[in-house]
C-alpha cells in the first residue's frame, strides 16, 4: 500500500513538473519574447533582401570605369492576386498580354505562397510611373536593387559582366547565394567576385491589405543590414583604352601595354568590342545571342585567348638566348646571300641580301638568315645532342613566359604553344631530328603560338633587362589599397642585363634610324625600341605584329599590338603602338590629325579593302617566313617580301 501512494505522489510530481516547464516557456513567449511574433504575423510583414552594391572598379587614376545604377524588379505573390486591368498593367510594365500569362503561370508554378520575381530591372522611369498605382495591383511589389553602368562604354571584355545565378552555382556556394542573387560570369567581375559581390542584408516590412509598405517591422530590430562589395582600382589607364579602341574600331586584333617596373596592365583592348552596357537589363539575353552569333567573335577575349606564330618579334628572343648560351655576341657576324640553306634543299629565304651582317643590323633588318645560322649553332653545335640542344634552348624561351600561363587576373587565360621535343620525336618517328628539321623556331614560326599578353611581357623583359612582374589588371584592393603579394615579385627571365644592350640598339634602330623597318613610326622625342613583323595566316591575308617599349632609359611603357589580316607589320601595328606609346607618356598626340585618321577610320575587316600598292611602299616591313607544320627539312621557306 506504501508503495502505491509512493509511485502516486511520483507520478504527479512529473505532471505538475511538465506543466510548469510549459507554463514558464508559454509566458516567455508571450510576455517576454517577441520572437514568434514575425512568424504569426506573415500576412502583414514581409521579408525583403536588401542586396548590397558591387564594389565599384576605377582606373589607376581612380576615374569611374563601371558603377551601380538603381532598378527595381517587380515580385508577385500569386495567392495575394485579385482581379485587375490587365492591359494597363502590361503597358505600365512593358510587356504583352501573353508575356503576362506567361510570368503568372511561372510564378504560380513557383509557389503561390512566397514571393518570386515577375519582371526584372525595371528602369527608374518604368518604376516611376508604375509606383503611384502599384496599390491597384494587389498581390504585387517592387524590390530595389542595382545594376552595372559603364559610363564610357569601354574595356568589355577586361570589366567582364554579371548574371543571375542558376542552380549549379547555388548549389557550390554553400548557402551564400540565393535564387535572384548576380555574380561575376566574365572578366574582373568573375576574379573577383568574392570581393565585389558584397554581403546580403534583410529587411522586414510591414504591409497594410492594400500592399502598401507602413515602415519598418519592430523598428528594425530584425533587420540586417547589407554590406557594400569592395572597391578595385584597376591598372588601367581610361583615356588610353578609350584610345586604344578607337584605333581599333573595325579591326580585329589585340593591343597589350604594361608598366615595365610593376607589371601594372595600361591598356588591354580586344577588338571587335562590344558596348558592356548591352550585357545589362531587360535585353540582355537577346543582345548576348547577337553577339555570340557575330561572326568576327567580339566576345572572343584576344589578347589572353588567341595564340599566334610571333613571326619576326620572335628574333628578339633568340637573340638573347643564343647569346647567353655563348654561340654568338655583338660581333658575330653571318653572310646572308638572301636566304639560309639547310639540309640537302632547304632553303629558307631572306627579305633582303644582307651580305655580312651583325647581330644588331640581324634585329633592325630582321635577317632570317641571321637567325638560321644562330639557332642551328644553339640546336646542333652546343656540344650536345640535337634533342639535347632543343631541350635546352626550349627552357631557356619559356623563362620568357611564353608556353605557360602568365596568371593574369582574368578567367581563360591561354597557354599559347612552345612545341616539345616529344612532338617532333612523335612526328620524325625518331630522336636524331636537328635544326634542319624545326628551323622554322628559328624566325618565330611554325608550331609555335604566343597570345598578345606575352608578346607584351617580353617586351616588359627587355625594358627591364632581364626580369618581368605578373601582370596584372587590379592595381588595389578596397579603401586599403592591399596589393597582392605575388604582384610584388620579380621573375627572372634567365638572361644577363649584358646581353640585351646589342639587341636594344637594334630595335632602337627599327624605328629611330631611316633603314628601320618602323621609321614612319618614329615618335618625335621618345626614343621608342621595337621590332616588326608579319605573320603568315593561312586563311586570309597575313597579320601584322608590332611590338616595342620606351623611352629606351627608364621604361614607362611596353606595348604589344596586332591586327589581324592586315598585312605588314609596320603599316598598321607599328603606327597604333607608337600613338598609343605617345598618348600615354606626353598625355597628347603632336602628330597630325590626318595621321590619326588614316587608323581611326581604316576598315580592315576582312573583306573590306584591298591594299594599295603605295601603302606597301610607304611600309617596309621584316617579314617573317612561313613553315608548313607537317614540312619537312628538304623544302623552301618563302617569305612575304
Amino acid at each position: 500500500m506504501n508503495s502505491f501512494f509512493a509511485r502516486k505522489f511520483v507520478v504527479q510530481g512529473i505532471f505538475i513538473a511538465l506543466t510548469a516547464v510549459l507554463i514558464i516557456r508559454l509566458f516567455y513567449i508571450q510576455v517576454i519574447s517577441d520572437e514568434y511574433i514575425l512568424s504569426a504575423e506573415n500576412n502583414v510583414i514581409r521579408r525583403l533582401p536588401i542586396y548590397p552594391a558591387r564594389g565599384v572598379i576605377l582606373d589607376r587614376y581612380e576615374k569611374i570605369l563601371v558603377q551601380n545604377e538603381p532598378v527595381y524588379d517587380l515580385m508577385i505573390i500569386p495567392r495575394e492576386v485579385k482581379a485587375f486591368d490587365t492591359l494597363e498593367f502590361c503597358k505600365l510594365v512593358g510587356i504583352d498580354l501573353a508575356g503576362f500569362h506567361k510570368r503568372f503561370k511561372k510564378a504560380r508554378n513557383y509557389s503561390p505562397y512566397k514571393a518570386s520575381v515577375f519582371e526584372k530591372q525595371l528602369s527608374v522611369q518604368i518604376y516611376g510611373s508604375f509606383q503611384e498605382k502599384l496599390s491597384n495591383y494587389p498581390g504585387f511589389f517592387v524590390q530595389n536593387r542595382t545594376v552595372r553602368r559603364y559610363p564610357d562604354s569601354i574595356a568589355a571584355h577586361f570589366l567582364g559582366y554579371i548574371g543571375e545565378v542558376n542552380q549549379k552555382v547555388i548549389e557550390k556556394s554553400k548557402g551564400f547565394y540565393s535564387q535572384g542573387d548576380y555574380h561575376g560570369i566574365t572578366g574582373i567581375e568573375k576574379s573577383y567576385e568574392e570581393l565585389l559581390r558584397g554581403q546580403r542584408g534583410v529587411q522586414n516590412l510591414m504591409v497594410d491589405a492594400l500592399n502598401r509598405p507602413k515602415g519598418n517591422y519592430a523598428n528594425g530590430k530584425y533587420d540586417t543590414v547589407a554590406v557594400s562589395g569592395e572597391h578595385m582600382i584597376s591598372s588601367l589607364d581610361k583615356e588610353l583604352q578609350k584610345f586604344g579602341e578607337q584605333l581599333m574600331h573595325n579591326k580585329i586584333g589585340s593591343i597589350v601595354a604594361i608598366e615595365p617596373s610593376t607589371g601594372e596592365i595600361l591598356s588591354f583592348v580586344s577588338s571587335p568590342a562590344y558596348d558592356p552596357n548591352s550585357m545589362v537589363g531587360r535585353k540582355r539575353g537577346n543582345n548576348y545571342m547577337t553577339l555570340l552569333n557575330d561572326k568576327y567573335k567580339p566576345m572572343f577575349v584576344r589578347p589572353i585567348q588567341a595564340e599566334y606564330p610571333p613571326g619576326s618579334i620572335f628574333k628578339v628572343v633568340n637573340a638573347l638566348v643564343a647569346q647567353q648560351f655563348r654561340l654568338i655576341n655583338e660581333n658575330t657576324y653571318f653572310f646572308c646571300p638572301g636566304g639560309y640553306r639547310y639540309g640537302r634543299k632547304g632553303f629558307m629565304g631572306c627579305t633582303h641580301v644582307h651580305g655580312s651582317i651583325n647581330l644588331e643590323n640581324s634585329i633592325t633588318e630582321s635577317c632570317n638568315t641571321y637567325y638560321g645560322y644562330a639557332y642551328s649553332r644553339m640546336i646542333d653545335y652546343a656540344g650536345m645532342r640535337p634533342v639535347n640542344g632543343f631541350k635546352r634552348w626550349r627552357k631557356a624561351v619559356s623563362a620568357f613566359g611564353i608556353g605557360t600561363a602568365l596568371g593574369i587576373d582574368l578567367p581563360g587565360e591561354r597557354n599559347g604553344l612552345l612545341p616539345t621535343d616529344e612532338l617532333y620525336t612523335k612526328r620524325f618517328k625518331n630522336n636524331q631530328w636537328g635544326s634542319a628539321y624545326t628551323i622554322s623556331l628559328s624566325i618565330g614560326q611554325g608550331e609555335l603560338g604566343i597570345t598578345p599578353l606575352q608578346m607584351a611581357n617580353v617586351m616588359a623583359i627587355v625594358a627591364n633587362r632581364g626580369f618581368f612582374y605578373k601582370p596584372h589588371l587590379i592595381k588595389a584592393i578596397g579603401s586599403k589599397k592591399v596589393i597582392k603579394k605575388e604582384y610584388l615579385q620579380k621573375n627572372n627571365a634567365g638572361i644577363d642585363s649584358k646581353y640585351f644592350n646589342v639587341v636594344i640598339d637594334g630595335m632602337s634602330a627599327v624605328v629611330n634610324q631611316p633603314s628601320g623597318t618602323a621609321w614612319y613610326s618614329k615618335i618625335e622625342d621618345i626614343e621608342m625600341c621595337g621590332k616588326t613583323g608579319t605573320v603568315q595566316n593561312p586563311h586570309g591575308k597575313d597579320h601584322s605584329v608590332f611590338v616595342a617599349f620606351a623611352p629606351r632609359d627608364n621604361p614607362k611603357i611596353a606595348i604589344a599590338v596586332i591586327v589581324e589580316n592586315a598585312g605588314f607589320g609596320a603599316t598598321w601595328s607599328a603606327p597604333i603602338a607608337s600613338l598609343m606609346v605617345e598618348k600615354y607618356i606626353k598625355k597628347s598626340i603632336s602628330r597630325p590629325q590626318i595621321y590619326v585618321d588614316r587608323i581611326m577610320q581604316a576598315n580592315l575587316l576582312p573583306g573590306a579593302i584591298q591594299f594599295s600598292s603605295t601603302s606597301k611602299k610607304i611600309a617596309i616591313d621584316n617579314i617573317s617566313s612561313t613553315t608548313n607544320t607537317n614540312e619537312k627539312p628538304n623544302r623552301v621557306i618563302r617569305t612575304n617580301e
